[in-house]
């Protein structure tokens, strides 16, 4: 493993790159003079009206909704639009974080509407939601939905319909045939799928691999690639933390 230890100058993160430069991203590269890239590996498309129309959910039934992203927010409220449908003024909401509630805003008028939100999964929200065991609700979700929510609220008897309003879609990323970097973070499952359908004879050699989250760590240790960089970890909570305490030790 130690001849994997080489050093890091150029790092490829799988996500769309950051609205501004304050960003730990940014921070990194310039403390440790590195080349950071950003790409998204994955998009989100809305699945169209008369697709949705087919599952035959209807809209009106519903007291309550769950958002677990902001993507879940945009489409239910897309759909709602491509449907006619006025959103009830007393629907409930309830979001796996604050930033989710927050980011309601562009839709709803905060103040008026009721909004809860837990610190980051369903089991946060737990207690709100047995406050409010009796509403329908409705779970946005994508085609590869969290599993963990989904399993939350079934074990737990809500009453409740996931809807599946979008898709994850491998991006074309042909353009990256011919460039190399030293590190790939990954963030999700799907990223790494979207890796081997454009580059299906992929080849790691000595390009380290950072990834976050238990399923992602699975994910790739299941095409039979090396995780170099793991998160989060009790020391490195971050993709950047983990990613920065591996560039120190590499780059002495």
């Amino acid at each position: 493993m130690e001849d994997r230890k080489k050093k890091v100058k150029s790092i490829l993160v799988t996500l769309p790159k950051p609205e501004n430069d304050k960003n730990p991203y940014a921070e990194l590269a310039k403390k440790h003079s590195l080349k950071i890239d950003f790409r998204s590996f994955i998009h989100v498309e809305g699945v169209p009206a008369k697709d949705f129309r087919k599952e035959k959910i209807n809209l009106a039934d519903f007291t309550a909704v769950i958002f677990t992203s902001r993507n879940s927010a945009d489409h239910f409220f897309r759909i709602c639009e491509e449907m006619r449908f006025d959103v009830p003024v007393d629907m409930k909401y309830f979001c796996l974080s604050e930033t989710i509630a927050l980011y309601l805003q562009k839709y709803i008028q905060y103040r008026k509407r009721k909004i809860f939100f837990g610190k980051q999964t369903a089991a946060d929200l737990a207690e709100v939601l047995k406050k409010h065991s009796g509403e329908k609700f409705l779970y946005p979700c994508s085609d590869v939905a969290a599993e963990e929510t989904q399993k939350f609220l079934l074990d737990n008897g809500y009453n409740f319909t996931p809807a599946v309003l979008f898709r994850t879609v491998c991006s074309d990323l042909s353009d990256l045939a011919e460039v190399f970097y030293d590190v790939i973070a990954f963030f999700s499952p799907s990223s790494i799928q979207s890796l081997y359908k454009n580059f299906p004879d992929f080849k790691q050699n000595n390009t380290r691999i950072a990834a976050f989250g238990a399923t992602t760590h699975k994910a790739l240790l299941e095409t039979g690639l090396i995780l170099d960089i793991p998160a989060p970890t009790p020391s490195a909570p971050s993709m950047t933390m983990a990613i920065e305490q591996y560039v120190k030790q590499v780059n002495k």
